[in-house]
């Protein structure tokens, strides 16, 4: 049984299309859904910057943004939903996510990136899939 749903969200329509879809599942089975931006750190993009730098402190809070649009004009009646922000390597986090939380399924927007083109982007949905041993279910 789906107990703990997670929806990655880089504020795409891709990712409100997975939410979307989540929430669905989350009504029919009664199970949580958790909503989670991570914003990147320089560290995460390769940049090493103090400890208080405002390039963090921005990202941070443009994450409450991204959260807010991929919420925008969807329906949470009937589903319990939890947004979360984390700062990091996005693909990481959404991995420690899955562990820390107990996750039974994540649903994730996917941009339809050609192969060569993920593999040289650095897909984060291509990297969940492969490294989680649960199920995802990616959304177009």
């Amino acid at each position: 049984m789906l107990k703990k749903i997670l929806v990655p969200t880089d504020g795409s329509e891709y990712s409100q299309r997975a939410l979307l879809m989540a929430i669905d599942l989350g009504r029919q089975l009664q199970a949580e859904v958790i909503l989670l931006h991570v914003a990147a750190t320089p560290e995460a993009l390769g940049y090493v910057l103090s400890k208080d730098a405002a390039v963090v402190q921005d990202q941070y809070v443009n994450s409450e943004a991204v959260l807010a649009t991929t919420m925008k004009d969807i329906d949470l009646e009937g589903v319990q939903l939890v947004t979360k922000k984390k700062p990091g390597h996005a693909a990481q986090e959404i991995l420690n996510e899955i562990v820390d939380q107990d996750i039974d399924l994540i649903v994730m927007g996917m941009r339809g990136y050609s192969p060569i083109a993920a593999s040289l982007m650095g897909s984060v949905s291509q990297k969940v899939l492969t490294k989680t041993k649960k199920p995802v279910l990616l959304v177009k």
